[in-house]
């Protein structure tokens, strides 16, 4: 059961309309939201230093933007790799784009920690198809589609 899930986005708008598709999907899941990619990082880098603190729990999905400032999604996930955080493999990363850039989808096929890609706007059903997903696949090997 999906219980956590962060989002990573630069758009204000966009986090905005995916925590309302997230609460209609299911009010129960807890939302952690990032307007960018080095905030979140420091966040796992906080929870890497700090494992005990409670209200500091890893997500279960993880809704990554490519494209962002300073920071884009291909980047996080090199910073990512680096975090030695106890269950990291747990979480499920899917990155998302308004682009179908088959150049962004051949690197995030590449991509170790990277469960999927989907395509904006973000829907129920393509919730749907990421949760489960993620409750079936948590071993990273499945991917590979496009929701």
């Amino acid at each position: 059961m999906v219980e956590n899930i962060m989002l990573i986005d630069d758009n204000k708008i966009d986090l905005f309309v995916n925590q309302r598709i997230i609460e209609k999907y299911d009010s129960t899941i807890k939302t952690r939201v990032f307007n960018n990619a080095i905030s979140a990082i420091s966040f796992f880098k906080l929870l890497e230093l700090n494992t005990n603190i409670k209200c500091l729990t890893i997500p279960d999905i993880i809704l990554l933007d490519v494209s962002m400032p300073e920071m884009d999604g291909f980047k996080f996930l090199e910073e990512f790799k680096k975090i030695n955080l106890v269950n990291k493999d747990k979480i499920s990363i899917y990155m998302v784009s308004s682009s179908s850039c088959p150049d962004d989808i051949r690197n995030a096929q590449k991509e170790i920690y990277c469960s999927g890609y989907i395509t904006k706007p973000l829907t129920v059903d393509k919730l749907k198809s990421v949760s489960h997903n993620s409750i079936n696949f948590k071993n990273h090997e499945y991917f590979k589609k496009i929701i």
